[in-house]
């Protein structure tokens, strides 16, 4: 079954990616994030996948690939925090990659069934620090999770985005290019923030 809800007003449905920046401001743990953000290209510095039913999402970070519920549509990430392993990050938008596809809805739905049925056989996998390495399914980093989960239905999340001065890292799936590079959707006063 495919699921539609909506977090801090954007409207998404199952198997569509959050986008998230790390940090929040005013509080300690948040700014640790907000510093391991800096370390990846761009303003999206983490995804997480929309499963449903209400707020059932999925990511992969530190405690590996779980699942985690975003309750009353609303991104609290201090009162997410204890069931996504203390990782705190603000809200930026939403990604649809099937959105452009032009595809018959009953195709669309099968596709977001096989999304959503690949990341649910990865819970439970450990974290993969071999960001080089997004072929393995040994092990899963968030926008490895997602890139994954989209090429098993034949769409591939990896631009080449690279940082320039580290040859090879054009083979790392970034949060940023998987914003980037596909249709998303933005809450109006965070586009303006971010763009100050």
């Amino acid at each position: 079954m495919i699921h539609t809800y909506q977090i801090n007003g954007l409207a998404l449905q199952t198997g569509d990616i959050i986008c998230t920046m790390n940090g929040k401001p005013n509080i300690l743990p948040g700014e640790f994030w907000r510093l391991v953000g800096r370390l990846v290209p761009g303003d999206v510095d983490h995804v997480a996948i929309y499963l449903g039913p209400d707020g059932r999402c999925a990511e992969a970070g530190a405690r590996g690939v779980i699942t985690f519920n975003v309750p009353h549509g609303n991104w609290d990430t201090e009162r997410m925090a204890r069931q996504r392993g203390l990782l705190f990050d603000t809200f930026y938008g939403i990604v649809s990659p099937l959105d452009t596809l032009g595809v018959p809805e009953e195709e669309e739905i099968t596709l977001r069934k096989a999304v959503v049925n690949y990341i649910l056989a990865q819970v439970g996998k450990p974290y993969n620090l071999n960001f080089l390495n997004p072929e393995t399914e040994d092990a899963f980093y968030c926008s490895q999770l997602a890139y994954k989960a989209y090429q098993s239905i034949g769409i591939d999340l990896n631009t080449g985005l690279a940082m320039e001065q580290l040859p090879g890292t054009n083979q790392i799936i970034y949060p940023q290019e998987i914003w980037d590079g596909f249709s998303h959707r933005q809450r109006e006063t965070l586009s303006i923030l971010t763009s100050a």
